[in-house]
């Protein structure tokens, strides 16, 4: 898949990943459209690289819907989703003063989960009626998990979760759009110097990045943005996660 000329929809797109993402995306020639809920950033990067904005909250489907048809408008149409947008949590499963809380785990679920897939079910179904490319493709869906998925630390029971069944639909998600030309694939990044780790005491930040194998360090959005562009440029690149770590296998807590 060519990103130059290619609708390009970058979900959570406003900072960190999805920013990095939305900037290579448009600089291979894509046509971006950022959607977030946070206006400010979203229309000043918008601003900055030249793409649309819209105002979007994940888990809404009206909204998704009109991101998705903004992406979608221009010959090309949407051949290019991206979705970044997500929320951390951390909370015990059981303390001394009592269970989990079901609402902070519900509303993980709810924008991680099911906002993915939101973006995900609304993207290939705009991207099933393109026309196919040279090697039959028409689109590729790239979601977001975190190696939390694989090995989530204590006080990560909801992220862990949230980001687990990104990695388990995607599989079936690139079966279900395999006749159609559609391809799914999934990221689940490690340690990454994004708005998550900004409010951290800078002994807590140097920690986690001596804890990363090699490069020991925070990786970075543009590195995200950098395996985004291989996946939309590999077609043999389907229904699988690639871990983004730097050989970090994180410890219990």
């Amino acid at each position: 898949m060519r990103a130059d000329g290619s609708g390009a929809l970058v979900a959570g797109g406003a900072s960190g990943l999805g920013a990095a993402s939305a900037r290579a995306l448009a600089l291979a020639g894509a046509k971006v459209t950022i959607a977030d809920r946070d206006a400010d950033l979203g229309a000043e990067l918008a601003a900055e690289i030249g793409a649309e904005f819209l105002a979007t909250d994940v888990t809404d489907a009206d909204q998704v819907a009109a991101a998705i048809e903004r992406a979608s408008a221009g010959p090309g149409g949407l051949r290019i989703s991206v979705c970044c947008a997500g929320i951390g949590w951390a909370e015990r499963l059981a303390r001394s003063r009592g269970a989990h809380d079901l609402e902070n785990f519900s509303k993980v679920i709810a924008v991680n989960l099911v906002g993915t897939f939101n973006v995900l079910r609304t993207a290939a179904a705009a991207m099933i009626d393109n026309e196919p490319d040279g090697e039959g493709e028409r689109g590729v869906c790239i979601n977001t998990a975190s190696i939390a998925a694989f090995d989530g630390q204590v006080g990560q029971v909801a992220y862990a979760a949230s980001k687990g069944g990104i990695v388990g639909m995607t599989l079936p998600a690139a079966r279900d759009l395999s006749s159609r030309g559609v391809r799914v694939m999934t990221i689940a990044p490690g340690v990454f110097d994004t708005r998550l780790l900004e409010g951290l005491p800078e002994a807590a930040r140097l920690s986690l990045s001596a804890e990363v194998p090699f490069p020991s360090r925070l990786g970075r959005p543009e590195e995200y943005a950098q395996l985004v562009g291989q996946i939309v440029a590999n077609p043999m690149l389907n229904g699988e996660t690639i871990r983004l770590d730097g050989a970090l296998r994180m410890k219990p807590q």
